[in-house]
């Protein structure tokens, strides 16, 4: 049991590791100190920095993964289909999170060409955009069907986890994001809405750690 208590723990701070390496992966694309332009923050970057991010992007989704670990042991209480369910759909959200945040790569390079050429920024990078909004898409019909079984196994105590983790649960962050990101601005509104969608899985596996911490099956 210890052992088992000991693992659940671990995997949770992989999750939590994998958040935020993926989150040192934006602000490595868009952090400036005043322009929040975020294409024109990727465009000013450094080689060097561009491509640490890229490779943030590796280690992240090998973290994230290893992350689902946790969860799944949350829904042992649960039916194994539905179990097996939600460890699929977040391990192929988590398996998107690092190609999607790779894929912009493209966008960056892009964007570098562009103001090194004095190209228009917004036509050069069109294309990688589109790309990733493409991939983008793929990923939001399975949170959607994880959102549901996240919601109503935890809701009907089907899990381990007790309700209030439905407050941490990706979709209702997600679903606030313009609300907060609409008032903030400068530097923090880089680090906060930059790197949002990071920050999110940051929270929600800091929130899973804390639940599961001691608890015992």
């Amino acid at each position: 049991m210890k052992t088992q208590q000991f693992w659940v723990r671990v995997f949770g701070l992989f999750g939590i590791l994998g958040g935020l390496t993926l989150f040192i992966g934006d602000m490595l694309f868009y952090y400036h100190s005043s322009n929040t332009n975020l294409i024109e923050n990727m465009g000013n970057a450094s080689n060097n920095r561009i491509v640490a991010s890229g490779v943030t992007a590796l280690f992240a989704a090998w973290f994230l993964v290893l992350g689902v670990g946790q969860v799944y042991h949350a829904f042992k209480p649960s039916k194994p289909i539905f179990r097996n369910i939600v460890l699929g759909c977040f391990g192929a959200i988590f398996i998107a999170y690092g190609v999607i945040h790779g894929a912009y790569i493209a966008i960056a390079s892009s964007a570098k060409l562009a103001i090194e050429n004095n190209l228009n920024i917004n036509e050069t990078v069109s294309l990688a955009n589109e790309a990733n909004s493409i991939l983008r898409l793929f990923v939001y019909p399975i949170f959607g069907i994880l959102s549901v079984l996240f919601i109503i196994l935890v809701w009907k105590r089907k899990t381990l986890y007790p309700r209030w983790m439905i407050l941490f649960f990706p979709l209702t962050p997600f679903l606030m994001q313009s609300s907060i990101c609409n008032n903030l601005s400068g530097s923090i509104w880089i680090v906060i809405c930059g790197g949002y969608l990071n920050l999110i899985l940051v929270l929600f596996f800091t929130a899973s750690t804390i639940a599961l911490w001691n608890k015992k099956i």
